[in-house]
This record gives structure tokens, C-alpha cells and sequence, in this order.
């Protein structure tokens, strides 16, 4: 029986053709990376292939590595096997791998949103005959608020606390959401600080973006310089000893789980705020129907209800196991980030 153009094995979705491995979670020869999270691009890889918006975040994150930077819709070729990155729009240089050998026609999401949040290059539906899909939020309960709307209340919070006299620190995943959040704070209600971890990713991305200016927190920060400003946080900064020192404050979370109530009082936080860089429901189900794959193969998240409901519309959908965590990777955030100040 002959191999398919893509197979997931114990160590990533592999294209044997090719010989090359796609964000491959044990380490490899040949990796094509789709974005800059920790479960998509993982250190060890001998050479990496990514979008080159996407070379700087990687480099910042893994250290010094072997990676060759593409264009979006640049074709190369490996073993007669055709490659694209497409745009994903999912955080800032994160794409979509397109992979063609012999008339078909695979492609892998990797993560993905279709709304334009004037950071990240857009979505771009691909034609193809598998898609790889993720499932983050592969449930109807998940039906995000246009973000312009989400904004506009997060900002409205910001000034309640300053007219309390509060410090305000919104916490967001330092990759891709603080940068969000960052991009459409108002300025004009105040001074935008942000935690370490933040702030270094942020100023690896300032030249590819226009953010507003911000101000680290350091050990010399006095807390009265923090009265009615905005403190911008990875969740793995909550109940440390640094936000202690912030007293008084109010905390908010951005997150597509903020859908959910019982998720805002696990993390202990007094607002939650719905913003997502994945699709929701009706999201996912608009980007499959544009591909025109008649394969569908779901992947991490909400994967055996997508699925099974992809089943029912008459796709041929199954689920495949992988070591990627859509969004819980903000829950497991601090693995990766520090919880005092570098």
C-alpha cells in the first residue's frame, strides 16, 4: 500500500518523499516550521525552513540555528516534493505548509484565525485535497466578539481602574496576544509597562510592526509609577512574588477560554476578556468548506466532537494525535517564561 504525501509518526507529521519532518516535536534532520510557539518550533533540528518574519522569533527563542527564510508562496522543491508557506494568520510570521507531489495536494494549518488582526499577515483558504486542520475551539459554544469590540471594552477597563486608582494587568501569552493587546491599547488613558518575557519578545518584532511605546518593569519600577497604567503579563506571571508589589490592581485575562466562566475563576483572575488567535466554530467550518478537500484529518483540540460532526456533513474526517496545544499553551506558559523579572 503506498505511503501517504503526509504521515504522523512519534516524531511529526513526516512527508517520507521529502524526507523532511513538519514542526516535528522530537528533534530531526529537516524541519519546516510553521510558527514561533514552543509546540510548533522546538529546538534540536539540524536545519529549519520557516517564513522569514518568522526567522527572528525562532532565533530569538531556540539560539543560534540553521534556518533559510521563504516568501509567502515561494515555492521550493525537496526530493520532487513541491513546498508553499501560506499566510495563517495566526500570530505574526505563522503559516500554512502546502505540500504537492504527484497531482495531490496536501496542506497543514498548523494553528490558524481568519480574522485580520492588522499584525499578523491574513488567513489564505488553500484548494486542496487534505487539509490538516487544528480543533482549539472545534465547539459551537465558541463564537468570538469581533475584535474591535473587545478592544474598545478592555480599554473601557483600563480607564474604570485608573479613575479607581488601580493598577490594571492583562495578562496574554508573550507571543502573538501581548503583541495584540499592545497594538490597540489607548495610549491616551495612560502608560503601557510590560513584564519581561514581553518586552523581549516585543522588541524582537518592532521592526516588522509599529507598537506603541512601552516600559519595562525592573527591579527600580516604584509602584506608584504603576497607579492607573496598564501592566501587560504572561499568565505564568500570576501569583508571583511580582504582582504582589502591584497592590492595589485589578486583573484581566485575554483568552478565547474566557468563553467559559469556570475558566476565568481558575485562573483567579477578576475579568476575562474573549480574544483568540485560533478560529472559532463557525471559523473553522468556513476555512475547511473553502479548501474543497474532501479529507479532512483533525488534529489538536476539541478533535473527536469536530470531527465527528465534519462526518456528519459528509467529509471523510478522522483525528490524529500530535504533541501541539493550541491554546493550553498559554496554560503551560510557564515552562517557557520566567515568573520574576529577567
Amino acid at each position: 500500500m503506498e505511503k501517504p504525501l503526509l504521515e504522523f509518526t512519534n516524531k511529526g507529521i513526516y512527508c517520507s518523499a521529502a524526507k523532511v519532518y513538519i514542526d516535528p516535536w522530537k528533534p530531526v534532520n529537516n524541519a519546516i516550521i510553521t510558527h514561533g510557539h514552543a509546540d510548533h518550533s522546538r529546538a534540536g533540528n539540524k536545519r529549519y525552513i520557516t517564513h522569514h518574519r518568522n526567522v527572528p522569533i525562532i532565533t530569538h527563542r531556540l539560539g543560534e540555528i540553521n534556518v533559510n527564510g521563504k516568501e509567502w508562496g515561494e515555492t521550493f522543491t525537496i526530493n520532487g516534493v513541491q513546498f508553499s508557506l501560506h499566510p495563517a494568520g495566526h500570530i505574526i510570521g505563522s503559516s500554512q505548509v502546502r505540500v504537492a507531489h504527484k497531482g495531490e495536494v496536501w496542506v497543514f494549518s498548523g494553528d490558524y484565525k481568519t480574522e485580520n488582526d492588522g499584525i499578523s499577515t491574513t488567513f489564505e483558504p488553500l484548494k486542496c485535497h487534505t487539509f490538516i486542520t487544528e480543533c482549539t475551539f472545534g465547539l459551537p459554544a465558541f463564537k468570538w466578539t469581533p475584535q474591535v469590540e473587545v478592544f474598545s471594552a478592555i480599554n473601557e477597563w483600563w480607564a474604570q481602574n485608573q479613575s479607581d486608582g488601580k493598577t490594571s494587568i492583562l495578562f496574554g501569552y508573550s507571543l502573538g496576544k501581548a503583541q495584540r493587546l499592545l497594538k490597540y491599547l489607548d495610549t491616551d488613558i495612560g502608560k503601557i509597562y510590560t513584564h519581561g518575557a514581553i518586552e523581549n519578545m516585543t522588541e524582537v518584532l518592532r521592526p516588522l510592526v509599529d507598537f506603541p511605546k512601552t516600559s519595562r518593569i525592573t527591579h527600580e519600577t516604584k509602584k506608584e509609577a504603576l497607579l492607573g497604567n496598564i501592566v501587560l503579563a504572561p499568565p505564568s506571571a500570576h501569583g508571583s512574588t511580582w504582582i504582589r508589589k502591584m497592590v492595589p490592581y485589578e486583573t484581566a485575562s485575554a483568552s478565547g477560554w474566557m468563553t467559559f466562566r469556570g475558566a476565568r475563576r481558575r485562573r483567579a483572575v477578576d475579568k476575562g476578556f474573549v480574544l483568540s488567535d485560533h478560529c472559532d466554530w463557525q471559523g473553522l467550518i468556513k476555512s475547511i468548506k473553502a479548501t474543497e478537500a474532501e479529507k479532512i484529518i483533525c488534529t489538536h483540540g476539541y478533535s473527536d466532537i469536530f470531527s465527528r460532526y465534519l462526518r456528519e456533513q459528509g467529509y471523510d474526517a478522522r483525528t490524529e494525535e500530535t504533541q501541539y496545544e493550541g491554546e493550553l499553551a498559554e496554560l503551560n506558559a510557564a515552562k517557557e517564561e520566567p515568573k520574576t523579572i529577567p
